[in-house]
């Protein structure tokens, strides 16, 4: 005869599910609001350059502050977590991402603005793979873990449409530096549930290799710094060759330090499978080209078509729900094709959709010039997210699996901050040559509104009220914009094409080899924002 539960077991088990229900809401939400300030951000760039009054090219500091920092610490953040537990360094890095996202809110300068996208960076970069080891310690394995993965997924690709969304709303109605302050509320309530639910994990021995992380994210930061100012000083300035060279020289001598310390932050040997190290500079080239399609369209349908911040949220959405459900599909499509098919023709579909937003103009309407373009990029990037992703971890152990997931991200992010950089400099350099052709075509006062207009655009703020008054130069400037805008996406379609040839040429897995060390199985990326 069956036996009841007692009150006191049925209470323990709903205190149980509750409990693991409150720490599943904890680290979604922080993995939700790192995903989202990747592209909250981004709806409000134009403000934000004309509050400092500072130019288009060197706004793409306040992306490439976020994700040199966060991309350049994120392998040290999952390094601390096991060091020193990941319940407190998940704490750690929530106060320092809210503390950040005060200061640049707060910023009465661009200087300060970037130190608080710093901070959030190195916050984002130890909250995030914590929040992912947090699932390990806080879920049985099996279905009930599963289905945490799958939220933190599902989290994970939604963030970037609500991210959009919530800017342009954020924007639009209030200011925006809300888009920095909407971070504050949620970090608190974060940081207080963490410590009442979550529970301690083992520290693991090891070291810590912060020289590899300081030389590693100095070296990029340098490359970075070199490309923008070669976009707003030339190639031949002193300070921008002396850069570049210093950035190659950092990372070069990275590599060496990465063979010299005894627990490297990047062991060396992990790019030993040459479809692992494949996959990698895949999402490098990626990231380089996809990322500056976000930043091109936000200031073209704010500065060329005129939207409202929170119109241009809802321009975006395609994207974000495109790449959302194309993932969908190419991970059941992965064990029938295998990877390399879905990847190669990820980055063709790129390649043709970027080709398409080269042909902007001035004259270019939202429905027949822009959504098109948008869906078919969207189209491309979920199978080569969700096929470079089980590409990168296929034959890996568990305790290696971590590691191989998380250098996808870091060479997303990378390839993010040098593409855009690179994207920057060619249409800073493209606006410059258009502006001094549109010069001499002008006179009188158009030609000297129009001066006004292309010093707005290099140096920042709004030009003054007679300017904007005059259609021939606010048609010119119009026209500048989009040449520009242009050419920054010529750039991207030449970086989607070199993702096709690498995906072809460096590739090897055939859908045997993805079926036997993948177990048949294609695992959706946990973080592809």
């Amino acid at each position: 005869m069956a036996t009841k539960a007692t009150p006191e077991v049925t209470d323990a088990g709903a205190h149980a599910a509750r409990q693991k229900t409150i720490a599943l809401f904890i680290i979604a939400g922080a993995q939700l609001m790192i995903v989202l300030d990747a592209t909250i951000v981004n709806i409000a760039l134009p403000q934000m350059g004309e509050y400092f009054e500072v130019s288009q090219t060197t706004m793409t500091w306040a992306l490439n502050a976020y994700t040199l920092a966060f991309g350049g610490l994120l392998l040290l953040g999952g390094k601390a977590g096991d060091l020193f537990g990941r319940k407190q360094m998940f704490q750690v890095g929530l106060g320092l991402f809210t503390l950040g996202s005060f200061m640049a809110g707060i910023a009465p300068t661009f200087g300060i603005m970037l130190a608080g996208r710093v901070v959030q960076g190195i916050g984002g970069a130890i909250a995030s793979p914590t929040a992912l080891s947090l699932i390990v310690t806080e879920f049985e394995e099996g279905p009930e873990r599963t289905r945490a993965f799958g939220v933190f997924s599902a989290v994970s690709g939604g963030g970037a449409a609500l991210g959009l969304l919530l800017g342009g709303i954020l924007t639009d109605l209030l200011d925006w530096r809300w888009v920095l302050f909407v971070n504050l509320p949620i970090g608190v309530v974060l940081i207080y549930l963490a410590s009442r639910y979550l529970h301690h994990s083992d520290r693991l021995e090891g070291k810590f290799d912060a020289i590899g992380g300081i030389v590693s994210t100095l070296g990029l930061f340098s490359l970075v710094y070199g490309f923008i100012h070669a976009a707003e000083s030339g190639w031949s300035q002193p300070l921008t060759i002396a850069a570049l060279a210093v950035g190659v020289g950092l990372l070069a001598v990275f590599v060496i330090v990465e063979t010299r310390v005894p627990e490297p932050m990047m062991p060396l040997a992990i790019f030993k499978d040459r479809n692992r190290t494949a996959s990698y500079i895949v999402m490098l080239i990626v990231g380089a080209g996809m990322f500056g399609m976000f930043y091109f369209l936000t200031f073209f349908v704010q500065g060329v078509l005129m939207y409202s911040p929170l119109k241009s949220g809802f321009a975006f959405l395609p994207v974000a729900l495109g790449i959302g459900i194309s993932a969908q599909v190419a991970g059941k499509l992965l064990p029938i094709f295998g990877p390399k098919p879905l990847i190669v023709g990820g980055a063709i579909l790129d390649t043709i959709g970027l080709l398409l937003l080269t042909r902007l103009d001035a004259d270019s309407a939202y429905a027949s010039h822009i959504l098109l373009p948008m869906v078919i990029v969207a189209a491309g990037m979920g199978p080569i997210f969700v096929s470079v992703f089980t590409v990168a971890v296929s034959g890996l152990t568990r305790e290696e699996s971590g590691l191989g997931s998380a250098l996808v991200n870091v060479m997303q992010q990378i390839g993010s901050s040098l593409g855009l950089s690179v994207l920057a400099t060619v249409a800073g350099t493209a606006a410059r040559n258009a502006s001094a052709d549109k010069l001499k075509d002008l006179s009188g006062e158009s030609a000297q509104h129009f001066g006004q207009f292309a010093e707005a655009l290099t140096k920042g703020g709004q030009p003054p009220a007679d300017a904007l008054a005059d259609p021939v130069a606010m048609r010119a400037f119009l026209e500048v914009q989009a040449h520009s805008a242009s050419s920054g996406f010529l750039a991207a379609t030449c970086f989607a094409g070199a993702a096709v040839i690498a995906a072809l040429v460096l590739i090897k897995m055939t859908k045997a080899q993805f079926l036997e060390t993948a177990g048949g199985e294609a695992k959706a990326p946990v973080h592809a924002g």
